[in-house]
């Protein structure tokens, strides 16, 4: 029995197994104050219609003027998945009537985008985070989006909310590179990912600001490429991951049925997890694309792709080969690294002095266990990167032991106190006193005779109940290394 974690994913039909080949269309709504063409502002949640220009409601003698920061993140997004930059490129009208655009045009780039190939790698099993492929990048073009309509808002009418018409968009096409659910999932994680770092868009698939058009086709393994169909918005990474399982086995079934899979634009239901049609899928030559009259081609300089590159931040692979080259295991550098923000803490709590491998473990248990339990996120945490770099440093000079330190992390998780001064305040400070510890350890062989005479007589495991014992009898603050040290030569006597 396969799962969509498999990365060897086959469908097991009737006639044999059979391969599925994904290639992904994903819209990324460009992280920008102002539409792609106008003025008006972009923010989510706004009430109905209220952000829209003349512009975008296609009045008469309104002319499009393209937005440099639209550009600017979309050339930077290009950069950071090493694609090739245009520095020439063109819009085009791709024509079609629906009532959500008011121009019956959509302006995007079909024939010369601004950004050309590239790729990403992407860990499709995360318990194998050495294990890595190569998902292809064709183009990054820029468009408009549409408006929406509303259908469940009058019993008998659909309103229409232009407040999206015009926003710029980062479509983003992938090679049909991708075998299986699982290296879909991942190719989008990280895109993602890579889109929050750079900071050309949020990434925040339940607001509709991220969203991908599924390609799917099957076909027995080494054989040409099947017919695919499109499956069209889908607006989570694990919704994306059901659509292709179930596209794939309905076009197995169809096909070993007799029947033929036919190119067309499905649409996915997150409720059933089943796929519908929609409509028949148009080609190219339907849009009657061709160059918008209204709009110059876009030129480049070299100072302007010189500044674009300058402003990218340090991105994921490259921070995780750094993290790793500190010490830090792939698996935990892979979870630091994920989130931009988690790395971004990360980050200040080396630069506040923690030491990298046991920050590392410590960040990705005791904070993230404490953060999971709380329902925030890292970015809202009440411990601060400098107060838990000075946490962890009371560890490594001996102040506190790992018991004590996570009674002084519940508090600063209560209180938001630094540790130093939680330490002072409730005396939770580690003893190394060893005339302290002997007489402790004296009172506990005397009240265990049994104990101690069974250890003597070879029963080595007893050990261990005596440095429970007496690391009970002073609270937790005994410097463990000196208990076992003054234990063993108590023991011996």
């Amino acid at each position: 029995m396969q799962t969509m974690t498999d990365t060897n994913y086959r469908i097991q039909g009737d006639t044999g197994e059979w391969e599925v080949v994904i290639g992904l269309e994903v819209h990324a709504q460009v992280a920008s104050e102002a539409k792609l063409f106008s003025g008006a502002a972009t923010a989510f949640g706004a009430e109905p219609n209220t952000q829209v220009s003349l512009v975008d409601a296609a009045m008469p003698g309104m002319l499009p003027v393209p937005n440099r920061e639209c550009i600017r993140q979309a050339v930077r997004t290009g950069m950071a998945i090493d694609a090739k930059i245009n520095a020439w490129s063109r819009f085009d009208r791709k024509n079609y009537f629906y009532a959500d655009l008011p121009q019956g045009y959509q302006i995007s780039q079909l024939y010369h985008p601004l950004v050309g190939e590239g790729g990403i790698d992407v860990v499709p099993d995360e318990k194998n985070p050495e294990a890595t492929k190569h998902i292809g990048i064709e183009r990054i073009h820029v468009e408009q989006d549409a408006g929406k309509l509303m259908h469940d808002q009058h019993p008998t009418r659909s309103y229409v909310d232009l407040n999206r018409s015009g926003v710029a968009l980062m479509e983003i096409v992938s090679h049909p590179d991708m075998r299986s659910p699982a290296e879909a999932g991942a190719y989008l994680t990280k895109l993602r990912s890579i889109l929050r770092y750079v900071g050309s868009c949020d990434g925040n698939m339940d607001q509709g600001s991220m969203r991908a058009d599924v390609n799917v086709s099957v076909r027995k393994p080494g054989d040409e490429f099947g017919t695919r169909t499109e499956t069209k918005n889908v607006n989570s990474i694990r919704f994306v991951m059901q659509a292709i399982e179930h596209e794939a086995k309905r076009q197995v079934e169809l096909i070993e049925s007799g029947g033929t899979v036919v190119q067309e634009t499905r649409l996915f239901n997150p409720d059933t997890g089943k796929t519908r049609s929609m409509r028949s899928k148009e080609d190219a030559h339907d849009y009657r694309y061709f160059p918008d009259p209204d709009l110059l081609p876009l030129e480049l300089d070299e100072a302007f792709l010189e500044e674009c590159r300058a402003s990218l931040p340090e991105l994921p692979d490259a921070k995780r080969q750094r993290y790793e080259a500190a010490g830090i295991t792939p698996y935990n550098a892979g979870v630091l690294t994920a989130e931009v923000e988690t790395a971004r803490w990360f980050d200040a709590l080396l630069e506040a002095g923690a030491a990298p491998a046991a920050a590392s473990n410590w960040v990705a248990s005791e904070l993230f266990g404490a953060l999971n339990r709380l329902g925030k996120s890292i970015g809202e945490s009440p411990v601060t990167p400098t107060q838990a770099a000075a946490l962890l440093k009371l560890v490594v000079d001996g102040t506190l032991s790992g018991s004590l330190a996570k009674q002084v992390f519940e508090v600063m998780l209560e209180t938001g106190q630094d540790p130093g001064v939680i330490v002072e305040e409730r005396g939770l400070k580690q003893t190394s006193d060893t005339g302290a510890i002997e007489a402790v350890i004296a009172d506990v062989l005397a009240k265990n005779p049994g104990q101690l005479e069974q250890y003597r007589g070879g029963k080595e495991a007893l050990f261990g109940f005596f440095v429970g014992q007496t690391m009970k009898a002073m609270g937790g603050k005994a410097n463990p290394g000196v208990v076992n040290e003054l234990l063993k030569k108590a023991l011996a006597g």
